[in-house]
């Protein structure tokens, strides 16, 4: 799979400031169905694709840009919340290698779904390999039960306001339009924001006009954004065994002048930020729950116990279990 932002040869230079995957690589997206999905959610994901591969072929006369494949417990035709019937491809795990980008559908039968061991091991396969995952309501929901994430997913490439409070940032929970805005966040670090107002209004056009303001939140425009963008993808993505070159990647710029940046905006190291992001999750996890440490240490992107145990002492001159302890001895 390309890498999302990643150096090296841009596809063509389709549109001047974007910065696509390496010449001739073709991004692999996935999207899980089961019965009683929501079309409103998640059908018009396919559809933006679609349409990026069509202005990818015609800028620079290249091969597929997206490959999108629709896939279910036992695979054949999965029947919507609107008695339309889509084709799936069946959740293999022998044939799963993870995906530049996995949208979950919601619905009213995901509850099945939970209960479908096929469909659980296949997430626990390809979800530690894919990079930028997509769910909103009962799907994050699901994540979260199966403890592949401590908190709901949202994409890393999302552009918020800096100054956007906690309530006015709508999250993969209860917007969704999250699966299309990530959808046209990948195409725009992929093909340049005007390839997505192409895409909006095309779909404006055949009755998807509720996708206009969308355009806002898959720009990447300047070295700030692109910052923002990468701090935001730390601290979701925390959880996960990233590093600092990862975010370099997202944030498709040089790695000296992404540090120079980093450090002006945010006001830390990006290594400092992710440190921090990890230690957050970890005290919460560490006060909240009764998880063995080893488990919240992998949970948190530690790796092991160990690990964890160095920072710990490193930081608060405690074990993990004596923090545990005194942060419940007061609250």
């Amino acid at each position: 799979m390309g890498d999302i932002g990643a150096g090296g040869a841009e596809r063509g230079n389709v549109v001047s400031g974007a910065r696509g995957p390496k010449s001739g690589a073709t991004r692999s997206i996935g999207v899980l169905l089961y019965r009683g999905f929501s079309l409103l959610s998640i059908g018009v994901v396919p559809e933006i694709f679609q349409l990026a591969n069509e202005i990818a072929k015609q800028q620079c006369n290249g091969g597929l840009l997206y490959d999108v494949k629709l896939y279910s417990a036992q695979g054949g035709d999965v029947e919507c919340s609107s008695s339309v019937n889509v084709w799936t491809q069946e959740c293999d795990t022998t044939k799963s290698g993870g995906f530049d980008a996995l949208f979950i559908a919601d619905g009213s039968d995901l509850t099945d779904v939970t209960r479908d061991e096929r469909v659980r091991q296949w997430l626990r396969v390809t979800i530690p390999a894919t990079k930028i995952v997509s769910g909103i309501g009962k799907a994050a929901d699901l994540i979260d039960m199966m403890q592949l994430r401590p908190d709901s997913y949202h994409s890393g490439l999302l552009q918020l306001d800096s100054d956007a409070s906690p309530t006015k940032i709508p999250t993969s929970r209860g917007n969704r339009y999250e699966p299309t805005k990530t959808a046209l966040a990948l195409i725009g670090w992929d093909l340049g924001p005007e390839a997505v107002r192409d895409i909006s209004r095309k779909l404006s056009g055949n009755g998807f006009a509720t996708l206009t303001p969308l355009i806002a939140d898959a720009r990447a425009d300047t070295a700030i954004e692109k910052v923002r963008a990468s701090a935001r993808w730390l601290k979701e993505n925390c959880n996960r065994p990233i590093s600092v070159s990862d975010a370099v990647n997202i944030s498709a710029m040089s790695e000296r002048n992404f540090l120079r940046c980093f450090k002006q905006e945010i006001g830390v190291t990006p290594s400092e930020y992710l440190l921090q992001a990890r230690l957050d999750l970890t005290s919460r996890m560490l006060a909240e729950t009764d998880f063995s440490i080893d488990r919240i240490a992998k949970s948190c992107g530690w790796t092991n116990g160990d690990r964890l145990a160095k920072i710990f002492r490193r930081r608060f001159s405690l074990t993990p279990s004596e923090f545990r302890q005194c942060e419940r001895r007061n609250s």
